[in-house]
């Protein structure tokens, strides 16, 4: 992460739609939504959203893929998340207790599961 990424990134959330479509694509992992669905959800008009989901796309917050004929959008959360830590990179100056509870924060909230073979 270079600091016009981070730029990039956190200025594509500086808006109040582009943040409620984010916060609302990270809710829906790993299944992602169709952009008709998230403008509903949020009340914005299908040009409008496609402008937002645009600018969150080329910050690299946001993902799409094909099905059918629908976009399914997804959050980028490791870019998401190397966003957060380029901020806090050198927060704590050596001193890792200061720090350790804002990246254990960050680290996934879910582990994925494991396979046991019979």
């Amino acid at each position: 992460m270079d600091e016009n990424d981070a730029i990039a990134s956190l200025a594509a959330l500086a808006q109040p739609t582009r943040l409620a479509t984010f916060r609302l694509l990270v809710a829906q992992e790993p299944e992602g939504i169709a952009a008709g669905e998230i403008g509903r959800m949020l009340g914005v008009v299908q040009n409008t959203m496609s402008a937002h989901l645009s600018v969150l796309t080329r910050a690299g917050l946001v993902r799409s893929e094909r099905r059918g004929r629908v976009m399914i959008y997804h959050a980028e959360l490791d870019h998401f998340r190397a966003v957060a830590l380029y901020l806090v990179d050198d927060c704590c100056g050596g001193r890792s207790e200061i720090c350790a509870p804002l990246l254990e924060r960050l680290s996934p909230c879910c582990t994925p599961a494991t396979r046991h073979d019979p």
